[in-house]
């Protein structure tokens, strides 16, 4: 039986050959790619796509509320909806973080969970958001199979597709398998909290208010306002806050549109309420983000001008 060290060094090795510079790599794979890190984070904001994190080398924490996640070598972290939380992550130059991130194809999950029998687990509205699993030998045998047909074009067309198919089912039927389901089920708009979810993806950019989003889950504004808290791990409006910086760093950060444009893009009326708010959740000004992107991230970037400094 092939032993797990030597699958996790065939990992590192190629993952290192694949993602030979700093920051994401695409791939030819639609939702999938490497990332490279070199350097130690400390409480950066996150928000990432519904979909699983698997680390090979290095180690990252989560941390959501009062809870924290590990994904590590020996650990993967699966996301059925995005949720804003903390992150840091211990890498060197000697021993760089290398990690494989895959983006949910909904059509995929939705396939197989029709072909899963019922499983014991949280449903609906206590759905977990974030899960942190064993990196058991299963998922392991796929990651390798993956990253080794990634090294070359024609297994990349050939062997590629199925082999994602072939992840999401590692992951859909894992330990938290039961809750993640639960979870992408509400996501998709299957319960309360999943239609308000949907509803602000479809209407970020615009002004929500918390009745039209309880009306959407049917719930009352009380009740509404603590699940979910609950499930999130922050309120309805925060999160919404969160999306639009998060969607505006990314424009900026990709498409070098200025402050005032991206601003402007996600929803807000002020630059200068926009620049205060960004800075006060990324820890950096949006031009200064910008250029810590394309150094840490390998994101296509042209510095954005600096803001002016916003009033008190």
């Amino acid at each position: 039986m092939p032993d797990p060290m030597n699958d996790r060094d065939e990992l590192v090795l190629l993952a290192g050959t694949i993602a030979g510079r700093e920051g994401y790599t695409a791939t030819s794979l639609p939702g999938l790619r490497l990332l490279r890190s070199s350097t130690d984070l400390d409480d950066v904001p996150v928000l990432y796509r519904p979909g699983a994190v698997f680390v090979l080398q290095g180690a990252k924490r989560g941390h959501l509320g009062t809870e924290s996640f590990v994904y590590d070598a020996h650990h993967y972290l699966a996301v059925s909806v995005p949720v804003p939380f903390r992150m840091e992550s211990r890498a060197s130059p000697d021993a760089p973080l290398l990690a494989v991130y895959m983006d949910f194809d909904l059509s995929i999950a939705a396939e197989l969970i029709e072909l899963m029998p019922p499983r014991p687990g949280r449903t609906h509205d206590n759905a977990r958001s974030l899960v942190s699993s064993p990196l058991d030998r299963g998922v392991r045998g796929t990651l390798l199979r993956l990253v080794t047909a990634l090294a070359d074009p024609l297994e990349t067309a050939a062997l590629g597709p199925p082999l994602v198919r072939e992840l999401h089912y590692r992951v859909l039927t894992g330990p938290q398998g039961a809750e993640l389901i639960a979870a992408l089920r509400q996501a998709g708009g299957g319960g309360g909290i999943g239609r308000s979810l949907a509803y602000i993806r479809r209407h970020y950019r615009r002004q929500i208010s918390i009745g039209i989003l309880a009306a959407e889950a049917g719930m009352s504004v009380p009740t509404f306002h603590s699940r979910f808290r609950e499930r999130i791990g922050t309120t309805p409006l925060n999160y919404i806050k969160s999306l639009r910086l998060h969607e505006a760093r990314l424009l900026m950060a990709r498409d070098a549109c200025s402050v005032a444009t991206a601003a402007a893009a996600v929803g807000y009326v002020s630059t200068s309420q926009f620049s205060r708010e960004f800075k006060r959740h990324f820890g950096r000004a949006a031009s200064e983000e910008v250029l810590w992107m394309r150094a840490h991230l390998g994101e296509r970037a042209q510095p954005v001008e600096p803001e002016a400094e916003p009033q008190a």
